[in-house]
């Protein structure tokens, strides 16, 4: 069945009156290996630093949590206040809520509840703030933080992942009694198997984001257990303070790497349009079509004919290289992608009445590739064919909601199936 849905050309005005809608430029990082290998270390420290804390403080463990949250507090104030994406600020709210949520489930446990309920409890929480999330906001993609009411659902979302991968991971390797190692390796493990499921077998990128998300939990928590806890409990004996220290040089190094020169920053929002407008030289409209990792199929066809019945157009057929990975490499290779473009043209050639130019792009970003070839001008509507949704229709919301919130009318078409 063919699926198309043309989505409005504007965002909201970014005077709202309303606080929780106030617009901003995108509040969260990139998704890199930059992102992850910070996100491990702050796991990692959220583990160590809190048992240290505890121990060291003299607080005990309520008062250590009651002047951690109020620090955290502090940093979320800042965080929201900032308008755009501060690697400072925001891995410091990072690291800090990694802390807070250790304690809350350290508290829990204090208190007499079960490591199995504070799992479940954690995971149903979470998954509550998911639905809440996307009742309200009809997204769960991090490409779109920029209100205030997402990123208190973000930070939120975040929070009880931290929670959740505390208590799931103080349960494999303390009350079943697997070890620190064995539970590094079962998350270590688990976070494999979303990466195949995501690169191999194209398992949506929003799900697969959150699923690795709340693993890297648990598997930053084992690794500071193990290095930290002593050699007779299946640790290495490195000690809290020694783990935490070497972890809080490496995040804050990766940081300052990020915040000169900035390589995870997203970009967002409505782009300028250039002075030519919406038309090219010879005074015909521009129609951009981006095939995203599909071919051409009988979908992208039945819109371009469509659009070519609706009045005069010149297409243009943009490739985002399929072979092109995320961590910011490109890939060298471009076989694939002109092989989709020669056989594209050949197809779209009909249905458009008239010739269709195209060409394959260059940055691992399917999101730049699209916002570069926009800046060059001349278009007035974009046409984007993305892969069927495979996984889970209600998350499959990226890459599309993000092109129609550039400022052109946008028809997004899903890749018709065999």
């Amino acid at each position: 069945m063919n699926v198309a849905q043309t989505s409005p050309a504007a965002l909201p005005t970014a005077q709202s009156k309303k606080w929780w809608a106030r617009q901003m430029l995108n509040k969260v990082p990139e998704v890199t290996l930059y992102f992850w290998l910070i996100k491990i270390l702050c796991t990692t420290v959220g583990e160590t630093f809190a048992d240290n804390l505890n121990e060291n403080l003299g607080l005990g463990l309520s008062g250590t949590s009651y002047v951690m949250s109020a620090v955290l507090i502090v940093a979320l104030f800042f965080q929201f206040r900032a308008p755009r994406y501060i690697p400072g600020i925001y891995w410091l709210a990072v690291v800090l809520i990694s802390v807070v949520g250790t304690l809350i489930t350290d508290n829990l446990v204090e208190q007499g509840v079960t490591l199995e309920a504070t799992t479940i409890g954690f995971a149903v929480a979470l998954v509550g703030v998911f639905a809440i999330w996307y009742a309200v906001e009809h997204t769960l993609s991090v490409h779109t933080i920029y209100t205030t009411r997402r990123e208190g659902f973000y930070w939120l979302a975040i929070l009880f992942t931290f929670a959740l991968g505390t208590a799931s991971g103080d349960f494999l390797s303390e009350k079943l009694e697997l070890g620190y190692l064995a539970a590094l390796g079962i998350f270590a493990g688990a976070i494999v198997v979303v990466t195949v499921l995501h690169f191999g077998l194209r398992m949506n990128a929003i799900l697969s984001f959150w699923l690795a998300y709340i693993l890297t939990r648990p598997l930053g928590a084992s690794i500071g257990d193990y290095l930290a806890q002593p050699t007779g409990e299946g640790g290495l004996g490195l000690g809290t303070n020694v783990t935490s220290i070497i972890f809080l040089v490496a995040i804050l190094t990766l940081v300052i790497f990020l915040a000169v020169t900035k390589r995870d920053v997203i970009r967002s929002g409505p782009v300028s349009v250039p002075e030519a407008g919406a038309v090219g030289a010879d005074g015909i409209p521009g129609i951009l079509i981006v095939l995203n990792k599909v071919d051409a199929t009988s979908s992208l066809v039945d819109a371009v004919r469509r659009r070519a019945a609706a009045g005069a157009a010149r297409f243009f057929v943009l490739v985002p290289n399929p072979d092109h990975v995320a961590f910011d490499r490109v890939s060298p290779d471009t076989a694939e992608a002109k092989a989709l473009l020669v056989k594209a043209l050949a197809q779209l050639e009909t249905p458009a009445g008239a010739t269709v130019a195209g060409r394959v792009a260059e940055s691992p970003n399917a999101y730049d590739d699209i916002v570069e070839e926009l800046e060059r001008g001349g278009y007035a509507e974009i046409i984007l064919e993305t892969p069927p949704t495979h996984i889970s229709h209600w998350l499959h919301v990226d890459l599309s909601q993000r092109i129609a919130e550039l400022g052109y009318p946008t028809q997004t078409v899903a890749a018709a199936t065999a």
